[in-house]
């Protein structure tokens, strides 16, 4: 018998009453199904938003099927073009911008990506404007007669024929478009030596690094006339301006910055025009491989610059190391160092 103030050996002490201990457990998990729920919404609505940013994209007929097109290689192959079309722009923004009063639509810049199907690096090579290639049903003329003539489908198609590669993928981008993703972003830094005036493209700019808004931007890529290699000077700085440009836009600043992030992906597609069957994550495919590091880029091998009658001044690749370069490309092989022309 136990002792008054003791407890038997076999005594346990009662339990909170069932219902108690049902509502503690429920409050317990409700943390977990709040956050899940709150997970879920967000999940749903990056998708919708997606949705609707490919649903956004303008969007062309780029490729045609032609006899003797070349087939599919390894990795995949972008053509970047940068319009000079001033569709969209009232007159205001055109002096804005110091676009010129330039009619119709014209290529100044022309790029080709080739990004590798394994572990190699990406390669983007500049294809200048004056290249003197076969436009077909139009004899040889500069490269950036294509787009003049045909529109995307002719550029493709004079491209695809002038390096025996197949484009997968299609990206065109004009003057408003471009001012507004280097705003959406906040601005990029570019570095430059000297002084840059030139009031046809709208710059004024001072040695030193500094960050360049849309507007700025837009006369640093398109000035020539400030540089002793003229247009081939121009397109090595758009190479590197485009790819601070993707860097900074896929930096962790800006993606997670919903203030940064809904405007670069509004702009881009509002001023973007690809091809038809090119979406969204096509393209954060291509930011994303041209933004990280080490990257390779340069300028198609040249061989020389010649005066044709009727033409003007005219750039000619070099044949042996131009084929190089697009035969790894179908291959997927390493560009060589020292291959590219600056």
């Amino acid at each position: 018998m136990a002792q008054r103030g003791t407890m038997p050996l076999n005594y346990q002490r009662p339990g909170p009453p069932r219902e108690w201990s049902q509502q503690v457990r429920r409050r317990r998990g409700r943390p977990g199904r709040v956050f899940l729920s709150i997970l879920l919404v967000i999940v749903l609505f990056l998708i919708g938003f997606a949705i609707y940013l490919d649903f956004s994209l303008k969007r062309t007929n780029a490729f045609s099927d032609y006899a003797g097109r070349p087939a599919a290689g390894a990795g995949t192959n972008w053509l970047l073009v940068g319009s000079d079309s001033r569709q969209g722009l009232s007159a205001s923004q055109e002096a804005q911008l110091s676009t010129g009063d330039a009619d119709g639509g014209r290529t100044d810049t022309m790029m080709l990506m080739h990004i590798p199907s394994g572990s190699g690096k990406p390669t983007l090579v500049s294809l200048p404007r004056d290249s003197y290639v076969p436009i077909p049903g139009h004899g040889r003329n500069k490269l950036n007669a294509a787009f003049a003539f045909g529109g995307p489908q002719l550029l493709t198609r004079t491209v695809e024929e002038a390096t025996g590669l197949r484009i997968d993928h299609y990206a065109e981008i004009g003057f408003e478009g471009f001012v507004g993703v280097v705003d959406a972003v906040g601005g990029v830094n570019i570095c430059v030596d000297q002084p840059l005036k030139d009031p046809a493209a709208g710059l004024n700019l001072s040695p030193g690094c500094q960050d360049l808004n849309g507007t700025q931007a837009l006369g640093y890529v398109r000035t020539r006339h400030l540089y002793a290699r003229q247009d081939l000077d121009r397109i090595q700085h758009q190479r590197e301006f485009l790819s601070a440009l993707l860097s900074k836009a896929t930096s962790v600043g800006v993606l997670a910055n919903p203030f940064r992030l809904f405007p670069l992906a509004t702009n881009s597609v509002d001023t973007l025009t690809v091809d038809n069957g090119d979406h969204i994550w096509n393209l954060a495919g291509l930011a994303f491989a041209l933004g990280g590091n080490g990257s390779t880029t340069g300028t198609v091998p040249i061989g020389s610059t010649q005066t044709i009658s009727g033409v003007g001044s005219v750039v000619l690749w070099d044949k042996t190391k131009s084929k190089q370069l697009f035969d790894d490309f179908r291959q997927d092989s390493t560009v060589p160092d020292g291959l590219l022309s600056k």
